[in-house]
């Protein structure tokens, strides 16, 4: 389902919810005490602007009693997205950020990832998987990062890389001086401010994992956090905070974008030798 058409569905299933919960006799407040979030959420839901998770889904079921049929709803929707379910609404959250900031510990951030260092990383996850289904993943991968490219909405793009994903060889040596090339070129276009932090460093304050803040211009910020095989998309403010201030600490321990472009651009001339040797 191209991501127009599913957007189109995602606000029917708002008019859907708005239209049972009148039907009800309840209030966005009052459906959303009844299943445990805001109002507001609610609001953004029946706009179609945010898409609630499964186990809220099935509490507005339960509430409207609606015979299970937003919970068969989502269900559908999210089996229809490119991208693996917990990462289906940030994908959407992301298209619409106004600020984006990542810590990316192991790998290069997706939005920044080339076509050859995406394939690498989905051959390496499923080795024995078809070249359609690899093709399948590193398409939408390509396609996020169009958010970048246009001037009218690009979101303020920040980006802390542990020195990890930049010295490791994804792909192969020239693999990884072609995609330190493109980060390079991104930072000097200015469509992302990014840093370094250096392994010397050490612990810092995002050790068991990558982390990724999104703002926007007319709902609340939000937090992701993602482990190998599980994300987890945070909203509760002071959960947000928490990790805004784990950010911050990052990024005073990092290095200075200038510092940080010269540790990357020399990293991709070590590529190059060793890929011209080999």
């Amino acid at each position: 389902m191209a991501r127009g058409k599913q957007q189109d569905a995602w606000v029917f299933f708002g008019e859907l919810l708005k239209e049972r919960r009148e039907a009800a006799g309840l209030s966005q407040e009052e459906l959303g005490r009844r299943v445990f979030v805001s109002g507001a959420y609610i609001g953004l839901f029946e706009q179609g602007i945010r898409k609630p998770q499964k186990d809220v889904a099935r509490r507005i079921d339960e509430v409207l009693q609606t015979g299970g049929i937003f919970e068969r709803t989502w269900r559908k929707l999210i089996d229809k997205s490119p991208y693996a379910s917990y990462f289906t609404e940030v994908a959407e959250l992301e298209a619409v950020a106004t600020k984006l900031c990542e810590f990316a510990p192991t790998v290069v951030p997706g939005l920044l990832q080339t076509a050859e260092y995406a394939r690498a990383v989905t051959v390496a996850t499923h080795p024995f998987a078809s070249e359609e289904f690899i093709a399948e993943k590193v398409g939408p991968r390509m396609e996020r990062a169009a958010i970048l490219r246009d001037v009218t909405t690009r979101p303020e793009y920040w980006v802390i890389l542990h020195e990890n994903a930049v010295r490791t060889p994804v792909g192969g040596h020239a693999a990884m001086a072609a995609q330190l090339d493109h980060i390079a070129a991104l930072i000097r276009q200015r469509w992302v401010l990014l840093t370094v932090l250096p392994r010397e460093v050490g612990a810092h304050a995002a050790m068991e994992g990558s982390l990724r803040l999104m703002e926007f211009e007319d709902q609340p910020p939000t937090a992701y956090t993602e482990t190998a095989f599980s994300g987890t998309l945070l909203d509760d403010p002071a959960v947000v905070k928490q990790a805004q201030r784990t950010y911050d600490l990052l990024r005073v321990a990092a290095l200075s974008p200038e510092a940080s472009l010269a540790l990357i651009e020399s990293a991709a001339e070590d590529f190059r030798r060793c890929a011209s040797t080999t």
